[in-house]
C-alpha cells in the first residue's frame, strides 16, 4: 500500500468512525419526541436536506453533487429512502438496543454484495466476524417472537440491508458525490410523509429537536459516503457497526431502557464478533 493510499484509507476510517458515533444518536431523537414515525421522517428529512444543500452551496459544488450524481447517485437516493422508511418506525416498534445490534449484521450483507457485484475479496476474518454477527442477530430476533417488537426487528433488518447496499454502491462507484444522493433520499420521502402523517401539527419544541436530528443525520450521511469510497465494503460495514455499543448505553441513560435477556446475549455475540474482526482487519 503506497503512502497516498494509506493516507486516503486512514481518512476513510476516521470519517466512518465519526459517522458511526453520529448515527448512534438516532434512536434517542426518534424516541425522545411524541411525534409519529412519518412526522419524524418529514421534519428530519426536511432539515437534513436543507443543511446538506446549504453546506454544498457554500463549498461551491452544487452542480457536481446534484447534476453530476449519475445513475449510481439516483440508486443511492432510492435505496436510502426505502431504508429510512423502515429505520424510523423500527425505533418506535422495538428497542434502541435491538435496532442497533441488528444493524451490526451489515458486514455480512455488505461483504456478500461486494463479492457478488464487484468480485471484491472478503478476508476470512471479516467473514467470520460477519457470521458471528448474524448468529447474534438471530438470538436477538428470537426474543421478539410473538411480540409487536418482531415487526420492529424486521424493519431494522430491512434498513440494515439498505445501508449495506449503499456502502457497496459507493465502493463500486467512488466518483458518486456524497451530498446529492443524501438530499435526494430525504426529498423522495417528503410527499409520502406529508400524506401519511401530520407533520404540521407537531409541536414547535419537537420541530426544534427534529431540526437537530436532521443536522446530525446530514453529517452522518456525508461522512459515511466519503468514508465508504476509501475503505473496503466489509470493513466499512464493520466500522459503521461501532455505533452498536453506544446506542444501547444512551438509551439506558436517557430512557432507562433495559435490554431483554435475548438482546443481551445476542448483543454480546455481535459485539465480540464485530470488535474482533475490526481489531484484526484494521
Amino acid at each position: 500500500m503506497t503512502q497516498t493510499t494509506r493516507s486516503d484509507y486512514s481518512i476513510g476510517v476516521f470519517l466512518l468512525v465519526i459517522s458511526a458515533i453520529t448515527y448512534s444518536t438516532a434512536g434517542l431523537f426518534t424516541k425522545g419526541v411524541e411525534a409519529g414515525s412519518w412526522e419524524v421522517i418529514f421534519w428530519r428529512g426536511f432539515f437534513a436536506a436543507a443543511f446538506t444543500t446549504s453546506w454544498t452551496a457554500k463549498r461551491g459544488s452544487l452542480r457536481q453533487n446534484f447534476l453530476g450524481m449519475g445513475y449510481s447517485g439516483l440508486a443511492i437516493g432510492v435505496v436510502g429512502a426505502l431504508g429510512t422508511a423502515a429505520f424510523i418506525p423500527a425505533f418506535k416498534l422495538t428497542s434502541i438496543a435491538n435496532v442497533s445490534l441488528i444493524y451490526a449484521v451489515s458486514p455480512l450483507i455488505a461483504a456478500l454484495l461486494a463479492w457478488l457485484v464487484m468480485g471484491e475479496r472478503v478476508s476470512a476474518r471479516t467473514m467470520a466476524g460477519s457470521v458471528g454477527a448474524l448468529l447474534g442477530v438471530a438470538l436477538i430476533v428470537s426474543g421478539s417472537l410473538g411480540h409487536v417488537s418482531l415487526t420492529g426487528d424486521l424493519l431494522a433488518l430491512w434498513m440494515t440491508a439498505a445501508m449495506a447496499s449503499i456502502m457497496v454502491i459507493y465502493r463500486k462507484y467512488p466518483g458518486t458525490p456524497g451530498a446529492g444522493p443524501q438530499v435526494l433520499q430525504s426529498l423522495l420521502l417528503l410527499p409520502f410523509a406529508a400524506m401519511l402523517g401530520n407533520p404540521f401539527e407537531v409541536e414547535r419544541t419537537e420541530i426544534y429537536i427534529l431540526a437537530a436530528f436532521g443536522l446530525l443525520f446530514a453529517i452522518a450521511s456525508v461522512t459515511l459516503a466519503e468514508g465508504a469510497k476509501r475503505v473496503p465494503s466489509g470493513q466499512t460495514a464493520l466500522l459503521s457497526a461501532l455505533e452498536t455499543p453506544l446506542a444501547p448505553v444512551f438509551a439506558f441513560l436517557l430512557f432507562t431502557e433495559i435490554p431483554t435477556t435475548a438482546t443481551f446475549l445476542g448483543g454480546s455475540v455481535v459485539l465480540l464478533a464485530v470488535l474482533s474482526s475490526i481489531r484484526r482487519d484494521l
